[in-house]
């Protein structure tokens, strides 16, 4: 039987490019490599396709015969597997037009003038499915899926529409509220606001909202630009903080006031149009609360699977998680995420992530671990989805 070809896609240009590496080298080393031929394609932080015919020994870190293993954590690109294929791989741009047998058929690139030259077809990136490990900006907002579309190529994931509105917090959360889904009081301003009046804006948030306040940037993952403000002096460098990384910025009022912390659930989602939910988890920060530190960084956060819930609760996550999915038109996977009131035990859906981590250890894949599905058997359930979600989308008219 001839092997689905697989493109694993990994790296990008947002803040949580290393998150990426660590991912697409989990995927690649679990893999079946029985069922599917796969070939890496990296994206440097400059946003440079790279491919290369070493490709996989450079995703197991090893560029020379005898380099060694290294304990990878993401923030340290050099040690990452896939740092390498990024550094060395060949150039590539990447026309987004329809392909006859299912590739991405690029140009090739003048190293001294970056001149188109001619196309080559022996360089094609030709694959049945791409498999695009990209978190956050440029990976998992719906840009990626819009060129895969426009190249008619299958994909595991969301859409561009699921993806667009699953990466924005604030489009999120009116489609959650449209829903009739159980959110936090929040606000929603613009960089371009808080650099004209910052006291004004001060003001309308300690109008509409009470301390403990959490400030995101809308558009951004992995709690990178997050931060916890206690009070109104606190508000203002956080605000500055988000606004470093998207020109709208996501206010929200902590679950559990001042003195209590709010209890973080998690559950995954795996399907297209009748998704499923996994057991439910629970997440004990070693921080304050789950920042990018305490994700990928620090060793002491805890990972409790299942939660520590009673029926009824686990049955209202993942209700509420398949609710969520659909809310933003979601397909393939996702991680839905909660808070629960320490003292009322009331549940708030606080968002979605449509690429979550995708190491081994990371949470979506061990909560489908507990709930009966291995690693390496939730990536071919992720490729057949994608496959069956462009089956399904060939049945579309175009033209009349």
């Amino acid at each position: 039987m001839k092997k689905i070809r697989v493109g694993i896609l990994f790296g990008g240009r947002s803040g949580e490019h290393e998150v990426s590496l660590l991912s697409a080298a989990s995927v690649f080393n679990a893999i079946d490599k029985n069922k599917y031929e796969v070939v890496p394609i990296g994206i440097t932080k400059e946003g440079r396709w790279v491919t290369a015919a070493d490709a996989e020994r450079l995703l197991h870190g090893k560029a020379g015969e005898s380099a060694r293993p290294t304990h990878l954590r993401a923030g340290d690109p050099e040690a990452t597997p896939g740092a390498a294929v990024l550094a060395k791989g060949e150039s590539v741009v990447v026309p987004p037009e329809p392909q006859r047998h299912g590739s991405i058929t690029p140009f090739e690139t003048d190293a001294s003038s970056r001149a188109l030259t001619r196309r080559a077809s022996d360089r094609a990136i030709d694959v049945d499915v791409i498999f695009p490990v990209l978190h956050g900006t440029f990976g998992e907002d719906g840009t990626i899926q819009g060129l895969l579309e426009l190249a008619d190529m299958a994909y595991v994931g969301a859409g561009v529409l699921g993806s667009a509105a699953g990466m924005d917090k604030d489009i999120m959360k009116a489609l959650f509220r449209a829903a009739g889904l159980p959110i936090v009081r929040h606000v929603t301003l613009l960089r371009s606001e808080w650099e004209a009046n910052p006291k004004k804006v001060e003001k309308q948030v300690a109008s509409k909202l009470k301390y403990p306040l959490f400030v995101k940037p809308a558009n951004l993952g992995s709690s990178v630009g997050i931060s916890k403000a206690h009070d109104r002096k606190e508000l203002g460098p956080a605000i500055a903080e988000a606004a470093k990384f998207d020109r709208k910025i996501v206010i929200e009022q902590g679950v559990g006031g001042r003195k209590q912390k709010a209890r973080e659930i998690e559950c995954s989602v795996l399907g297209n149009d009748q998704p499923e939910a996994s057991l439910p988890g629970e997440i004990v920060p070693s921080t304050e609360f789950y920042d990018y530190n305490a994700k990928y960084l620090d060793e002491g956060s805890q990972l409790i699977i299942p939660a520590k819930l009673t029926k009824s609760e686990t049955k209202q996550v993942q209700r509420l998680a398949i609710g969520a999915f659909k809310a933003v038109d979601c397909s393939g996977l996702a991680r839905v995420d909660f808070l629960m009131e320490p003292k009322t035990r009331k549940i708030y859906l606080n968002e979605i992530n449509t690429m979550p981590g995708f190491t081994a250890i990371s949470m979506y894949p061990k909560l489908w671990a507990a709930s009966g599905i291995s690693y390496p058997a939730l990536i071919e359930r992720l490729i057949q989805l994608g496959l069956e979600r462009h089956e399904e989308k060939k049945r579309n008219q175009y033209s009349r």
